[in-house]
C-alpha cells in the first residue's frame, strides 16, 4: 500500500485554524477598523443550525455578514454561533467549521474557499478531500466570478 501526504485535508485544517483564531480575537476584542467577514456556508450540513425558516428561504446555502451589528459570538473548536439581525428579527445560527464554504475579509482583499470536488470513486464529496484555494475577496464570496490566485502570489 503506497502512503502518501494528504495535503488538502491538512490546508482545511490549517485554513479553519486561522478562521477560529481570527473570530476568537473578534469575539474577544470586537472587529478592528473596517475589518468585516463575508461568510458563506453550507446549510445542508447536518451540525448547522438556523431557525426554519432560513433554511427554507435558503435551502443549500446562506451567507452572512459579520459588520455592523451582530451578538453573543462564541467561538467553540468545532464551529461558532453568533446572533444576527434578520430585518429586525434577531436569530441564532450554528456554524460548522466543516461548512464553510467561503470566509472573505473585503476590507484587506482577504479570502479562503474551500472547494469541493464530485469523486469517481462514490466517496460522498467530503470537503476535506480537494486542496483549498485563496480567493480575491473584493467580489464578495456571493459571487461564483472572484478571482482564484495561487497562495504564491503571497509569498515573500
Amino acid at each position: 500500500m503506497t502512503r502518501s501526504i494528504d495535503y488538502g485535508t491538512l490546508m482545511h485544517r490549517a485554513m479553519r485554524g486561522l478562521i477560529q483564531e481570527v473570530l476568537t480575537d473578534v469575539a474577544k476584542s470586537g472587529l478592528p477598523g473596517a475589518h468585516h467577514f463575508f461568510i458563506t456556508f453550507d446549510t445542508t450540513h447536518p451540525d448547522a443550525e438556523l431557525a426554519g425558516w432560513l433554511r427554507e428561504r435558503y435551502p443549500s446555502e446562506m451567507t452572512v455578514v459579520l459588520q455592523h451589528w451582530f451578538e453573543a459570538l462564541d467561538v467553540g473548536p468545532d464551529g461558532f454561533g453568533v446572533t444576527l439581525n434578520f430585518g429586525d428579527a434577531p436569530e441564532r445560527l450554528y456554524v460548522p467549521y466543516e461548512a464553510i464554504r467561503t470566509f472573505v475579509d473585503p476590507s484587506v482583499e482577504f479570502g479562503l474557499r474551500f472547494e469541493t470536488q464530485d469523486s469517481d470513486d462514490g466517496d460522498d464529496g467530503d470537503d476535506d478531500t480537494s486542496a483549498p484555494d485563496a480567493v480575491d475577496g473584493t467580489d464578495g464570496p456571493h459571487h461564483d466570478t472572484g478571482e482564484v490566485v495561487s497562495l504564491d502570489k503571497f509569498r515573500k
